[in-house]
C-alpha cells in the first residue's frame, strides 16, 4: 500500500512546484510589461499664467439699450440666444473677438444681421435687428468676451511627448459658470503677489500677474479634468522642471503619507506633508482623493488648500499619483485630488 501511495505523492509535489513556477513567472512577466507600458512626467508644481482665447465670442449678459428716441430696447429679446452661447459669425462673416462683432454691427446702418451661434455643441442660426444707441453705435444688447486669463499651478511636463497639464480641472466663464469653449490659448510665466490665507467658511488665493514675456507653451484643450497643451519654449521648461517620476495607477495609491510640491514664493518650489484620507477608486470627476495638508510650514503660510493650488502635484512612494483640485470650503487644510491615471488619459 505504501509502494502505490509515495509515487501519487511525489506527482502531487511535482504538479503543486510546477504551478508555483508558473506563478512567479507570470508576476515576473506582468511587472515586465507593467515596466514597459510605464509613462514618466516631470512634475512641476510652479505658479503659472494661462490665457485663453475663445472660439468666437462667450455671450456673457444682456441689458437694455437706450435708443436715440429716448426709449428701450431689447433687440436680442426673440433671437434665442442666452448667456453662454457662442457667436461665431454674422452675416456669414467669422468673428474671433469683440472688436470684429462691434466694427460689423456698427456697418450694418441698422439692418437685420444674421448670426450663427453655438450651443452644447450644436450650432443655431437666428438674426437681430442692431439699434442705435445714445453713443451713436449700434448694438445687440449683449454683453460678449473673447478671451480669459488667470493663474494656477503647472502639473507635469512628459518629455517623450512633449505635453503638459495644468489645474486638474477646467476654466469656467466668471459669468455664465460655463466650461470655457476655447480655440487656442497660451501658458505663460506668472509671479506670486501675495497670498490670502484661507480660514474656515471663507477661502484664500494665491494673487499674482501674467508676464506676457516668457511663454512656456500652446494650450489646445480644455477640459473638465484639466488644462492640456505643448510645450514650445524646451529652454524655459527645463529649467522648472524636477526630476523625472513614474505615473502610479490608481490601484497603486494607499492611504496614508504623501507629498506635494508647491510654489508658495517666488523662485521657489517645495515639498509639503499630506495624508491621502480616502480614496474613490471608482471616480470618474477630479474628486478621486480626500487628502489632509499636515505640513504646518504651508497651512502657517496658506491656511491649506487655496485657489492658485489647483493642479499642484502629489507624489506618494516617489510616483505621480495626482492634482490638488478642490478645497472643502468649512475645513481649509482638507480638499480633493484627481488621480494620476485619469489626467494622462
Amino acid at each position: 500500500m505504501k509502494k502505490k501511495i509515495i509515487p501519487i505523492l511525489l506527482i502531487v509535489i511535482c504538479i503543486f512546484m510546477y504551478i508555483n513556477l508558473l506563478e512567479i513567472e507570470s508576476k515576473a512577466f506582468l511587472q515586465t510589461v507593467s515596466s514597459k507600458n510605464a509613462r514618466y512626467v516631470n512634475p512641476i508644481g510652479r505658479t503659472i499664467g494661462l490665457k485663453l482665447y475663445t472660439n468666437g465670442v462667450l455671450v456673457v449678459g444682456m441689458s437694455e439699450i437706450d435708443g436715440q428716441d429716448g426709449k428701450k430696447y431689447s433687440p436680442y429679446k426673440n433671437s434665442g440666444i442666452k448667456e453662454g452661447d457662442m457667436i461665431q459669425e454674422i452675416d456669414g462673416q467669422e468673428i474671433s473677438n469683440t472688436e470684429m462683432l462691434m466694427n460689423i454691427i456698427n456697418k450694418c446702418n441698422g439692418k437685420e444681421v444674421s448670426i450663427k451661434y453655438e450651443r452644447n455643441g450644436e450650432s443655431i442660426y437666428t438674426s437681430i435687428t442692431p439699434i442705435k444707441g445714445t453713443n451713436g453705435s449700434y448694438m445687440l444688447g449683449l454683453w460678449v468676451r473673447d478671451a480669459a486669463a488667470g493663474i494656477g499651478t503647472l502639473t507635469y511636463y512628459e518629455a517623450k511627448t512633449g505635453k503638459f497639464a495644468a489645474l486638474g480641472h477646467g476654466i469656467t466663464d466668471v459669468d455664465t459658470g460655463e466650461l470655457l469653449n476655447i480655440s487656442n490659448g497660451e501658458l505663460v510665466t506668472a509671479q506670486i503677489v501675495s497670498i490670502v490665507k484661507g480660514v474656515k467658511g471663507r477661502v484664500g488665493e494665491i494673487r499674482g500677474i501674467i508676464d506676457n514675456m516668457d511663454k512656456i507653451g500652446e494650450i489646445e484643450k480644455n477640459t473638465e479634468i484639466g488644462v492640456y497643451g505643448s510645450v514650445s519654449n524646451l529652454e524655459l521648461i527645463n529649467e522648472i522642471k524636477r526630476e523625472e517620476v513614474q505615473v502610479a495607477t490608481r490601484k497603486e495609491i494607499k492611504e496614508g503619507d504623501a507629498k506635494i510640491i508647491c510654489q508658495i514664493e517666488n523662485g521657489k518650489v517645495d515639498e509639503f506633508n499630506i495624508k491621502i484620507k480616502r480614496i474613490y477608486r471608482n471616480s470618474k470627476d477630479n474628486k478621486s482623493m480626500l487628502i489632509e495638508i499636515t505640513d504646518q510650514r504651508l497651512i502657517e503660510k496658506t491656511g491649506g488648500i487655496i485657489p492658485g493650488m489647483s493642479g499642484t502635484p502629489i507624489l506618494q512612494n516617489n510616483k505621480f499619483i495626482g492634482a490638488i483640485t478642490n478645497v472643502l470650503l468649512n475645513s481649509p487644510t482638507e480638499g480633493y485630488a484627481i488621480f494620476a491615471d485619469m489626467m494622462m488619459e
